[in-house]
Formats: C-alpha cells, sequence, structure tokens
C-alpha cells in the first residue's frame, strides 16, 4: 500500500510541469456560466512567486486551464508584484477545465476566464505560507467580518497585498485588450480592501466588485477572491 501511495505521488508531481502547456489559438466562447473553452493554456504548477494551490485539482481534476490571454495577464501581474510585495509567494487556485463546461462546485469558471486566488495571509504581521500545504482543504478556510482565521486569531487577510495583486492584473489586463471584469469577495470583507492603500486606488479606477451575493456564495468568498477578465 504505502509503494503504491508513493507512486500516486510521483505521478502527481511528474504531471505538475513547470513550464505551459497547450497550443493553437484560443477561443472561449459563450460565457463564464455557460460556456467552453478552445485551445486553452494550463498554467506551470509553479513559479517564482507562485503555486497551484493542489496537485490532485491541477492533475486528476484537470482544473488549471485558461485562454491563453487570461495566462499571459496572470504571469505578467505576478512578475509585477515581485518588485511590488516581493517577500510573498501567491496561491493560484481553481481556474478552468481544459475544455471549460461546467465545474462543479463553481457555478462560472466554464469558458477560460475565471480564476479564483487565495487571500494572501499574515501572521502576526508577517507574511505566511502554511495555507500553501493545504490543498483542497484551503477552499474552507473562515474567516470573520475583519478577515481574521476563526480558527487561528493570529492569522488574518493581508488586504494590502490582496489590492496589489488585483491592480497588477489590471494593469496587464489593460496591455492586452482586456480588463478586470468583475471581482467576489465577501461583502463585509471589502470595506476592509478598500481601506488600504492599493485598495483606494482600486476604487478610485472603478474596478467592479460585487455588490451582493447569495448569503451561499458569499460565505464562500472568505478565503479567496475570484477573478473574471473581459475584452474591452
Amino acid at each position: 500500500m504505502r509503494l503504491l501511495y508513493l507512486l500516486l505521488l510521483a505521478l502527481i508531481f511528474s504531471s505538475c510541469s513547470s513550464l505551459p502547456k497547450g497550443t493553437g489559438t484560443s477561443a472561449s466562447i459563450g460565457t463564464v456560466s455557460k460556456g467552453s473553452l478552445k485551445n486553452g493554456r494550463r498554467f506551470p504548477y509553479k513559479g517564482e512567486n507562485f503555486r497551484y494551490f493542489s496537485p490532485m485539482s491541477f492533475t486528476f481534476f484537470n482544473r488549471a486551464w485558461v485562454h491563453s490571454d487570461v495566462l499571459d495577464i496572470t504571469l505578467e501581474a505576478y512578475q509585477e508584484c515581485q518588485k511590488t510585495c516581493p517577500d510573498r509567494r501567491f496561491l493560484l487556485m481553481e481556474c478552468s477545465r481544459k475544455k471549460g463546461g461546467k465545474m462543479k462546485p463553481h457555478r462560472t469558471h466554464q469558458n477560460g476566464t475565471s480564476i479564483d486566488f487565495g487571500s494572501p495571509l499574515m501572521k502576526n504581521g508577517k507574511p505566511i505560507k502554511r495555507d500553501h500545504k493545504l490543498g483542497i482543504f484551503h477552499y474552507t478556510m473562515r474567516f470573520n467580518e475583519n478577515g481574521v482565521l476563526k480558527s487561528n486569531k493570529n492569522v488574518q487577510i493581508d488586504f494590502e497585498t490582496m489590492g496589489k495583486h488585483i491592480l497588477s492584473l489590471e494593469k496587464a489586463a489593460r496591455k492586452r485588450g482586456m480588463y478586470v471584469k468583475k471581482v467576489i469577495l465577501k461583502i463585509n470583507l471589502k470595506d476592509d480592501l478598500f481601506k488600504t492603500t492599493s485598495g483606494k486606488i482600486i476604487k478610485q479606477n472603478g474596478i467592479y466588485f460585487a455588490q451582493k451575493l447569495p448569503k451561499l456564495i458569499d460565505n464562500v468568498h472568505d478565503d479567496h477572491y475570484h477573478v473574471d477578465f473581459g475584452y474591452l
């Protein structure tokens, strides 16, 4: 049994490429809630300052695919973040399937223009990486209305770094005729973000955040922020 387990782990990580995968001209068909993806790109499993959150999601569930433009935007934003917040490692979460389409339990993520990003965290005011080891259980983390982890009050969301990342995404998107079309973050956490220096710039730039969400959707967007990209 132990040998089988080790072989399984080897298979998973041998598939976790450090380079993007996919060829051809990408096309996002339909909408984020009813669509498909043609000739998408799979993210590298990790980069200089980021990694995909779960080898299981990456390999077996095949949920790290996006439109090629969205891939380029995201990777360039991470490069920008190496300058604006060099002490940070970011967590890339679920994107779309290789050909898009329904991806439970998500209601969107269907055409390669949606990405979930793990909220950057601090412990006692310093960046932490513990959340990088949680895998799919990262989606079960729960924070209070001030962004403090309910199971450990020493851990809280780093809203300033979150804001810097969102601004980097918007900047990279605009270079490619795209923009951050929509951000979904738990409603009662938005004020904490907008109080920060980067959050004030986000608000000034008019980057749209969901204003009202069904209770279930709202409750599950405290540990990550969902971003939809669109074309200008």
